[in-house]
């Protein structure tokens, strides 16, 4: 079990570098967008879809690397303060009760949502918009199938922890 935790936690390391550079892509795309509306009033819908997809991706895959440095949003007022073992305590029950049940609902009803824009072959409704709109859609599964094993390993890593405290 240790070996699929090292495999899901640098997998998700890559998809996490990978969303990194997608923040780059998106600044030059925004400045571009920015120097073409306010200098030729030029702006082109295709160039402001592109935009919310990028955010949209950044957001979706960086989450589950943001998840695997424990740099997600949680309140630190008293968990900074916890010994390693309530921490553990604390991602364990985190994880299972809370994180685990969202992914799959959301992984059952994206793909349900996704699947249906696939049938039609989705586009932008927009003239001149991206056409396969299908694809961000697709993302978000994809995206919260690899939270999800991010949370597998977290609950394997947390029950590791708690085993070697107490011996």
């Amino acid at each position: 079990m240790k070996r699929v935790q090292a495999i899901i936690d640098k997998f998700n390391t890559r998809v996490g570098q990978w969303a990194s550079w997608l923040t780059t892509v998106l600044v030059l795309l925004m400045c571009y967008d920015v120097f073409m509306r306010y200098f030729f009033s030029n702006s082109k819908t295709w160039i402001l879809e592109l935009e919310w997809h990028l955010f949209a991706l950044i957001f979706l895959f960086g989450a589950s690397y943001a998840f695997k440095e424990d740099r997600h949003v949680r309140v630190d007022l008293f968990y900074t303060y916890f010994s390693e073992k309530k921490k553990a305590w604390i991602n364990l029950i985190g994880s299972a009760v809370l994180l685990m049940p969202w992914c799959f609902i959301v992984i059952w009803k994206s793909w349900t949502y996704e699947y249906s824009s696939w049938q039609i072959a989705e586009g932008s409704p927009q003239p001149g918009g991206l056409p396969a709109r299908y694809l961000v859609k697709g993302a978000i599964a994809l995206a919260f199938v690899l939270l999800f094993l991010q949370g597998l390993a977290t609950i394997y890593h947390s029950i590791q922890i708690l085993k070697s405290s107490k011996q």
